[in-house]
């Protein structure tokens, strides 16, 4: 990919899961395991009926989390810590995605869904701790999902994000939109490419994407 088309860019933002990682980890399979148990106990639904809810939170509010707060009032701290208590033994280090991160000029961001406790977790797995300027969970955006624009604002303000000088580096290809809106390069990190007017590139291999923006 042309190095050129970077060449504006000095803040780098980055998703956590399926993207500071392979999807082969399945790391969030885990994740959804716990979710639907949640989702089991907090309203007395059978498995089938948490998954069909689950699903629906998903689509309509973009997360879990931010479906059962609009709809049931959920608390979002215990959710939190419930779901995330998972196994990182899938996850290995990375020397080669550690060295790609590390020679990007500027500020460098983690910004995730997840909570920024489990962000931190997931990074000293996989070798990356204190590569970034700052770790964001969906708490500093006052509990606003990606791919919602109000979620980007208030972590960017956080974060001292620029958009026009930023990248964004996220699995989800829905997250994305908000960014190019933004006027930040777009990359999306997965398995298989979507032709979509708000992603700019595409890798599914993130490590040796950014080797060539040096």
């Amino acid at each position: 990919m042309p190095k050129h088309a970077f060449s504006h860019v000095s803040q780098w933002v980055f998703d956590l899961d399926n993207t500071l990682y392979h999807p082969s980890a399945r790391l969030f399979d885990q994740i959804e395991v716990k979710m639907t148990a949640y989702v089991m106990d907090a309203l007395k639904v059978d498995k089938a009926e948490a998954d069909r809810l689950r699903s629906h939170y998903w689509r309509e509010h973009g997360t879990t989390l931010a479906g059962l707060m609009r709809e049931h009032d959920l608390d979002p701290e215990p959710y939190l810590e419930a779901v995330h208590d998972i196994s990182m033994d899938h996850l290995e280090e990375d020397a080669a995605l550690a060295a790609g991160i590390h020679n990007l000029p500027g500020k460098k961001i983690v910004f995730t869904n997840g909570s920024a406790p489990y962000a931190e977790r997931v990074l000293a797995a996989r070798g990356l701790s204190g590569l970034f300027d700052g770790v964001f969970g969906v708490e500093h955006a006052d509990y606003h999902p990606k791919p919602e624009r109000r979620a980007f604002d208030k972590v960017f303000a956080r974060a001292g994000v620029a958009p026009q000088q930023a990248a964004m580096f996220e699995d989800d290809a829905r997250n994305l939109a908000a960014p190019h809106e933004m006027g930040m390069r777009t990359v999306h990190v997965a398995p298989e490419p979507l032709a979509a007017a708000h992603i700019h590139h595409h890798s599914d291999d993130l490590a040796g994407f950014l080797a060539k923006l040096i």
